[in-house]
């Protein structure tokens, strides 16, 4: 059994004392406290939108994918969803591949992948952002085989190009969290999409825009959306509009979006079949287009506390919630019996220490 000692984020707030663990929680011991100190001791985050880090790009292959989920382990994810880029079939086929191998076969030092979040290719070509341009209208059949090569979580997709909500109700049958993105939905078809319970994709990036007679997608997800990931690192969305989407949508939870790029000095990055310069720490196409981010999910922490909110709201937005979406009761708290995914955070909010499953990992960057 291992002890930490510090302020712990518990699902009933914070306590003063020592957290006792192995492989899962043990044990909380300690006083219940409003006024936390450090270090803190938060549970792991839970990043479900993550096409890569330390120059790997998850299309790449079983290797780049354990690349990325170790690049962002050391800031403090635990777990996450390998995400995909639009892409010929084939393509596709081969980085599930890879998601799959790593799924069955983890190492010490990885976030836990829990599977694969399919970005496209069903989306609007019309909409694509910096998704590659081989966008293809819902195809049950290729669905179905990509269900079969690896744990498909959510997948993101363009509603009006669902004809007859085909898709949709095999997502629905597969267990598998829709979410609108990439999309020129006007609010009506959004809505119902909403209603009938997914998600929404980068909310407010690569979706239609909010008018006041002309709500869009990102209108119909601030009235209706029960959940919608959001990029936080104050580029994609300004901090007002973030602070209007956490007032309106309960269930919106942190995404890095992250690209080969993330943690790694400024240069020329995979992105798929395309390449994404980061400049001044920003990733963008030859084109200007957004590529990404080079976002962690500890600064998107830090980013979100910078701008009022408080801290244990914040963690919860990178874990309590994600780990909800997915129906995950294992992860995103601290609590007796649940999996011993802890990051500790020092007095100005960097990662100190991350474990995953009870062990400690190798934070061998320095960071």
């Amino acid at each position: 059994m291992r002890i930490l000692d510090g302020s712990i984020l518990t699902p009933d707030g914070w306590r003063r004392g020592n957290l006792q663990f192995g492989t899962t929680i043990g044990a909380v011991d300690g006083e219940a406290t409003t006024v936390p100190s450090p270090p803190f001791i938060v549970p792991g985050f839970i990043d479900l939108h993550v096409h890569g880090g330390g120059g790997a790009d998850v299309m790449q292959g079983e290797a780049a994918v354990r690349t990325m989920a170790s690049t962002h382990a050391r800031h403090g994810t635990t777990a996450l969803l390998a995400t995909t880029v639009t892409s010929p079939a084939t393509a596709i086929d081969a980085a599930l591949d890879g998601i799959a191998a790593v799924v069955e076969r983890p190492d010490d030092d990885e976030a836990v992948v829990l599977g694969a979040h399919l970005e496209g290719p069903f989306l609007n070509p019309d909409k694509l952002g910096a998704q590659p341009p081989f966008a293809i209208a819902p195809d049950l059949g290729l669905f179905a085989t990509w269900l079969r090569r690896a744990p498909v979580r959510v997948m993101t997709y363009a509603p009006e190009c669902d004809q007859d909500d085909a898709l949709a109700r095999a997502l629905r049958v597969a267990g598998v969290r829709a979410q609108v993105g990439h999309s020129l939905a006007d609010a009506a078809t959004a809505a119902q999409v909403f209603q009938d319970g997914a998600g929404a994709t980068h909310l407010f990036n690569a979706m239609s825009g909010f008018d006041h007679r002309a709500p869009g997608v990102t209108g119909a997800a601030l009235a209706h959306a029960k959940h919608a990931e959001i990029i936080c690192d104050l580029v994609h969305v300004d901090a007002t509009a973030i602070l209007a989407a956490r007032r309106a949508i309960s269930g919106l939870y942190v995404v890095t979006d992250a690209t080969a790029g993330a943690a790694m000095p400024d240069g020329d990055y995979p992105l798929g079949t395309q390449v994404a310069h980061k400049r001044d720490g920003v990733l963008r196409l030859a084109d200007g287009n957004l590529a990404g981010s080079s976002l962690t999910m500890d600064q998107a922490l830090r980013n979100l506390v910078a701008m009022g909110l408080p801290l244990h709201e914040t963690v919860r937005r990178l874990t309590e919630i994600p780990a909800a979406w997915l129906g995950l009761n294992d992860r995103g708290r601290i609590a007796p019996g649940a999996r011993a995914d802890v990051v500790v955070l020092d007095e100005d909010l960097c990662v100190a220490q991350v474990w995953i499953g009870g062990q400690r990992i190798d934070r061998r960057d320095g960071l």
